[in-house]
């Protein structure tokens, strides 16, 4: 690292951002903010973009997928292009491709430029999430206006969620073009904002292992598509050779990443067994998470005939139960061992799962028959959740906190999408068995309408099935709450390390 890039200027301005509140952490937590809102939107827009562009139920998932994929497979590597190019240049330069992207999802005249919108859109993401995260730390003074900063760059995934709810029912009553539209505005206040009040910050500059996270991407896309695919004949030739190119892809990963100087996955990191099985749950817990949104979103929509409107505010109550027991959860993680609350939460989660596909097929009030399992399994959820977040720098040292958070992120985007896919091919295949159709709800006639009501009902019972897999795996989790206890105190000591990098010594 050069003299003018880490010099004094960067390091004696850190006082004045000893005020957490200002335009510096209005820029960053916006850009969380706006992420997470177009997550939250996207899947509740998905009934409406799915009947206006004729999509299949399979086509429709990759709308979500192909915005998963990306922005997982990627991240590890946006993150360390941050490191190496700077923080703020690649903040900005993700920002802006963000706003393009969207701008470019919103004006999709089909589904392959829609498609191919949202995967650019997680592309983008990749870039700008890991280097705001690093922003945050670099920005604000260490202790308390670190951490505050922190808290509220955290706050913003449960109001984005909340309001992605709301809004997103709003703008898509109107058009469901407006959900992308909406952050085009946004992202050019972000990227302006982000140029007049972000000071630069690099890290140690790595060798980038691209060949690496385009090998797991694509792997991953490729397996993806063979089980998106597999309803329509498990033998044709897009199945089989996804399956098998798929499968290469990622035993070049393998291969690859044992030779890289500085890889993007260090297999050092699964040494760990507990902590193996804390990730494996959490691929497994957003497998949950993704497709509860998803096609709660598609029954409400498509099977009950609510607004999109009505729809966001029926599953509000789903983020409030989730913020209630994260509270709890992460207040009895120091006390019990974390795999009891886990297993605790996967119950609730399962006997709410269940609940939903015996209804399924009916036409059940919203309020006790639909409000109040939405509730129960977002309590479930965070109760299992969050344990398992600890888990994963349970018992480690500062150094190692970075990594596996990232990895975190990355295990639960990548659930979310194979789970998508995985269970919305379970869907197709259920409704086709009993005379449904492909062809968009509103064209439906009522025996069809009826085998889709059942395939949705199959889908809960799969995310029941993916809550007993997930109980099984962290049976094998033996974290303690001292271990959990040490983990947050790394975290803490990692985030009040990160000063030293913006005096040149890291």
């Amino acid at each position: 690292m050069s003299a003018p890039e880490t010099s004094s200027p960067e390091h004696t301005a850190v006082p004045e951002y000893r005020r957490v509140f200002g335009p510096a952490i209005l820029v960053l937590s916006g850009m969380q903010l706006l992420m997470v809102l177009d997550g939250t939107v996207a899947a509740l827009a998905l009934p409406r973009i799915r009947d206006a562009l004729q999509l299949s139920e399979s086509s429709a998932n990759w709308i979500i997928s192909s915005y998963v994929l990306a922005f997982g497979g990627l991240m590890l590597l946006g993150g360390r292009l941050g490191d190496t190019f700077g923080r703020k240049r690649m903040f900005i330069i993700g920002v802006g491709a963000f706003t393009v992207t969207s701008l470019l999802c919103g004006i999709a005249w089909d589904e392959t430029s829609l498609i191919v919108g949202r995967a650019l859109q997680g592309a983008s993401a990749a870039i700008a999430a890991p280097t705001a995260m690093a922003l945050v730390a670099t920005t604000f003074a260490p202790g308390k206006p670190r951490s505050q900063a922190f808290a509220i760059y955290a706050a913003m995934t449960g109001i984005g969620s909340v309001a992605g709810l709301i809004l997103g029912g709003v703008l898509t009553e109107v058009s469901w073009r407006l959900v992308f539209l909406i952050n085009v505005p946004i992202g050019v206040l972000v990227a302006i904002g982000a140029i007049a009040v972000l000071r630069e910050s690099q890290g140690e500059r790595l060798a980038l292992d691209v060949p690496g996270a385009v090998l797991a991407t694509l792997g991953c896309t490729l397996l993806v598509l063979a089980v998106n695919e597999g309803p329509g004949g498990w033998a044709r030739p897009i199945v089989v050779g996804s399956f098998v190119l798929g499968g290469l892809a990622l035993i070049a990963f393998i291969f690859v990443e044992r030779r890289a100087s500085n890889p993007i996955l260090p297999f050092v990191l699964f040494g760990n067994r507990n902590r193996v099985a804390a990730l494996v749950a959490i691929f497994f817990a957003s497998m949950i998470m993704m497709c509860m949104a998803v096609f709660i979103s598609l029954y409400l929509q498509g099977i009950l005939k609510y607004t999109p409107i009505q729809s966001g505010m029926a599953v509000v109550p789903f983020a409030f139960g989730l913020g209630v027991a994260a509270a709890i959860a992460s207040k009895l993680s120091l006390m019990v061992q974390p795999r009891w609350l886990v297993l605790f939460g996967g119950a609730i989660i399962l006997a709410g799962c269940l609940y939903a596909s015996s209804i399924a097929t009916g036409a059940p009030d919203y309020f006790p028959s639909i409000g109040l399992p939405v509730i129960v399994i977002g309590f479930g959820v965070g109760f299992a959740v969050i344990p398992l977040t600890l888990s994963v720098v349970a018992g480690v040292g500062p150094l190692e906190i970075g990594p596996l958070t990232a990895l975190a992120q990355v295990a639960q985007n990548l659930g979310g999408a194979i789970g998508l896919v995985a269970v919305g091919a379970a869907v197709t295949s259920r409704a086709l068995s009993e005379g449904g159709t492909t062809g968009p709800v509103e064209d439906m006639n009522p025996s069809e309408l009826a085998a889709q009501a059942s395939g949705y009902g199959l889908a809960f019972a799969c995310c029941a099935g993916i809550a007993v897999l997930a109980a099984v795996v962290v049976l094998f989790m033996r974290f303690t709450p001292e271990e959990v206890a040490e983990g947050q105190a790394a975290q803490e000591a990692a985030n009040a390390s990160l000063d030293v990098d913006e005096s040149g010594h890291h």
